[in-house]
This record gives structure tokens, sequence and C-alpha cells, in this order.
């Protein structure tokens, strides 16, 4: 896919359109309390004009960030996925990982249910927007936990995957 066709992927999934009040983002994606408990992370393959790897959406500038290259990344992906071949192959992997406290701070214990249906609007705006462009995506929760978040490098604990989706010409 192209740098043009995933910036917008990543804007209609979680880009700001606005900041109040110095920490409040409005976003393309709704989200209890303004909160924003996810991160999105990519797993890129065949992007036109990137280095594959493991990069981070920094939203707030509209930006990304490459975190680390991966050997393999093909075949890791596919085994963190159950062998879903599929998500191996597409040239790009959303990955949405959750850091909980954003939520929990303010909803206690009634945050992992807002943050579910969080997950839930950012996968939509995806699929409407891949659609819009005349590209493919599968949301993916099928997935080994440990593995995944090994392949991001996140804790499990403070940070983990939630849901993934590749995306591809169709």
């Amino acid at each position: 896919i192209t740098q043009a066709e995933l910036s917008i992927l990543l804007w209609a999934t979680q880009g700001v359109q606005r900041v109040m009040d110095d920490y409040v983002t409005i976003r393309t994606v709704p989200s209890a309390g303004a909160r924003h408990p996810f991160e999105t992370y990519l797993l890129a393959r065949n992007v036109e004009g990137m280095d594959g790897g493991v990069y981070r959406y920094l939203a707030l500038s509209h930006r990304l960030e490459f975190l680390f290259a991966v050997d393999d990344l093909a075949d890791k992906l596919t085994a963190a996925t159950l062998g879903q071949r599929f998500v191996g192959a597409a040239p790009v992997t959303f990955v949405w990982a959750c850091v909980a406290y954003r939520g929990e701070w303010r909803y206690g214990p009634e945050a992992h249910k807002v943050m579910l249906l969080d997950a839930g609007h950012i996968g939509q705006n995806l699929y409407l927007a891949a659609e819009g462009l005349g590209l493919g995506c599968c949301a993916v929760a099928a997935y080994d936990q440990r593995a995944c978040d090994a392949l991001l490098r996140l804790d499990g604990q403070e940070e983990f995957s939630v849901y993934l989706a590749p995306v591809g010409r169709v």
C-alpha cells in the first residue's frame, strides 16, 4: 500500500482533531471520557517508501516512529496469530495495544468494559476507511497473547495487545 493510504487509515482510526484543556484529545473515534487508552502499532512489510518493521503511531503529530526491525516478520506474525498466513502476508498489520491505566484511574472496574467498546470503534473506522480506499482488512482477535506482546516488546501487564487488523489490496 502507499504511504498516503496508510496516512488516511491512521487518521481514520486514531487521528487527533483537536486538543482541549491541554490534555483532552478529540479524535476521529469516540472514547469513554476521552481517555483513548489504545496505542496503535504497525507491523509493516510492504508499504511504499517505508522500511519493514514495527512502528508506533504518534497521534498528536500524525507521524510514525520507527521502533525496530524484526527478522522473519511474516513468519513471526503468522505464528503469533496461530498460523493465520494472511496476517503475515499483509503489507501492514495494525495492532492496538491497551494502556489500561488511562481508563482505570477514572472509571475503576468499569474501565475494562468501555475500553473494549473503544477498540470496536477503532476497528470499525479502519473497515470504513479501507473500504473507501479500495483496500481490504480483517479484524483478528485470535492470537497468542504472549507471542503478540513479545513481538511488539510490550510488557503484557501495563500495556498489552488487544486487537489486530491486517490491511492490503483485495
